[in-house]
């Protein structure tokens, strides 16, 4: 399948949450790329510049119902507040809580599924062009 330019990109402002201290907004675009079926991209855009996250579209959407991932990426609904997705980073570097409003979540999810349909997303995998890549690489 053609999938140039079958791009989901929606902005938004995740909360930092700390312990002691207010939550701090940090703005972000969650992005859906139809070249890359089965991922989503979290951009953060902070004062050190953007920090990029990719992980599977299936984490966050079923992120938004139950606790869902392990290791580096934890996807779960605020226990205090339904209204609220917690999404958990962890990296070497260090971890981050953040969270986001879940209707803009599953508003994102809604339209990535408009772009390709859960459980088609092998469909749009072009198998010529990413073993390319790999012998690219080897050269």
């Amino acid at each position: 399948m053609n999938n140039e330019n079958l791009k989901v990109t929606t902005r938004t402002t995740f909360q930092l949450l700390a312990p002691g201290v207010a939550p701090a907004p940090v703005e972000a675009e969650l992005v859906y790329d139809a070249e890359d079926p089965y991922a989503v991209a979290v951009i953060f855009f902070t004062g050190s510049g953007r920090v990029e996250w990719m992980f599977a579209r299936d984490l966050l959407a079923d992120g938004l119902l139950t606790p869902s991932g392990e290791g580096d990426i934890l996807v779960r609904p605020a226990s205090d507040d339904p209204e609220r997705v917690l999404v958990e980073l962890n990296a070497p570097t260090g971890f981050a809580i953040l969270s986001a409003v879940a209707e803009d979540v599953a508003e994102f999810l809604d339209a990535s599924y408009d772009v390709v349909q859960p459980g088609e997303e092998d469909l749009w995998i072009d198998f010529d062009r990413e073993l390319q890549k790999l012998v690219s690489t080897i050269d």
